[in-house]
């Protein structure tokens, strides 16, 4: 097995976090009234080690990636819609790039494995490991040696965006036509449930079209038998390009002291390869929403992570990332901004 060599995590900052909680209840309001929002804080505070937490630079990275397995009809799309959003991305066209300047933050787009030469863009990484994964449903979607590349430039790119842009916070996204099926493959693997009670509709597949995914799922798992106790053989064996590479994101962030939003179904497959990686990640790793696939929530409790958003999202792609890194720059504002009760001179509970 190729060996991947990743960088040390350092641990939640317990005394940061609980200086932001005391913070929190001086704020003028009622202890807890902003909800999920005060955890927030408290958690960026713990994750970046600052009882009082900035984020002022905000990136999405969107990976891009091709599966062999669509071969086995299991996307309403065909592939080379993959390469097409990826041109869609780029000329600034798509939900994400929307979103992305709706909250302020940059898009950045690597093709870590499409199914055809990108041309050259400006705005485009290319970090392309081979055309497209094997059909997982007959072997491997990738040698160990690709799993540990893509795994290697994802920590590259969290660390360049970091050192070299100052990025405070990075969320994740995707595009790969077919990627929900591997997705719901390492999900399977690391939940032990069942290929149906984790298989969605995807891009839209009927009911026909969801049994024959399922069973695709069931068939990927047999034919390759990854071991749930190790990460890398799961991503060879039934993961994608894109996945790894988010899983590494994840990881080079987390070893940065760098919060991450996970996106919906995809992502939150990277996320799972990343903790089972490096279980040190978990702590950094903020669920942006629940999305409408049918084993999101399964995924999510395996996590332990509990989402922020529901708006019955199944795009992609980031977007419901992008949503999130504003509320993450909203609730470190809250903290930073907001008056305590003694500096304003404003009455706290009365004492009964």
């Amino acid at each position: 097995m190729a060996q991947l060599s990743l960088p040390d995590i350092p641990s939640f900052d317990e005394r940061a976090a609980g200086a932001a909680r005391r913070r929190q209840n001086r704020l003028t309001k009622p202890t807890g009234s902003l909800g999920r929002m005060e955890e927030l804080s408290i958690q960026l505070a713990g994750i970046t080690g600052q009882a009082v937490p900035r984020i002022d630079r905000k990136a999405v990275v969107v990976m891009a990636g091709d599966h062999g397995v669509v071969a086995e009809g299991v996307s309403a799309y065909p592939q080379v819609v993959t390469t097409q959003m990826v041109g869609n991305f780029l000329d600034g066209g798509a939900a994400i790039n929307v979103l992305g300047r709706h909250v302020g933050a940059e898009i950045v787009i690597v093709d870590m494995g499409v199914a055809a030469d990108l041309d050259p863009h400006p705005d485009l990484l290319v970090r392309k490991i081979g055309y497209g994964t094997g059909n997982i449903a007959t072997g491997p979607a990738m040698t160990p040696a690709q799993a540990v590349q893509a795994v290697e430039a994802g920590i590259e790119i969290a660390g360049s965006l970091i050192e070299q842009r100052q990025i405070d916070i990075i969320g994740t996204g995707e595009m790969g036509i077919g990627n929900t099926t591997p997705s719901a493959a390492i999900a399977a693997v690391l939940t032990g449930r069942p290929a149906a009670a984790i298989v969605g509709r995807g891009t839209g597949l009927d009911d026909d079209g969801l049994a024959r995914k399922a069973a695709v799922v069931e068939r990927a798992l047999a034919a390759n038998k990854p071991n749930p106790e190790d990460g890398l053989d799961i991503l060879y064996k039934v993961g994608g390009y894109e996945i790894g590479g988010l899983a590494g994101v994840m990881i080079g962030a987390a070893s940065r002291r760098k919060p991450v939003v996970v996106d919906g179904f995809i992502s939150t497959a990277a996320a799972m390869i990343a903790v089972t990686l490096s279980p040190g990640v978990r702590p950094y790793l903020i669920a942006a929403h629940q999305s409408q696939e049918r084993g999101h929530q399964l995924m999510l409790e395996w996590l332990k992570l509990t989402p922020l958003l529901d708006l019955d999202l199944r795009l992609g792609e980031g977007t419901g990332t992008a949503l999130v890194l504003s509320l993450a720059e909203a609730a470190c504002r809250i903290l930073s901004e907001m008056a305590t009760f003694d500096g304003a001179g404003v009455s706290d509970r009365k004492v009964e």
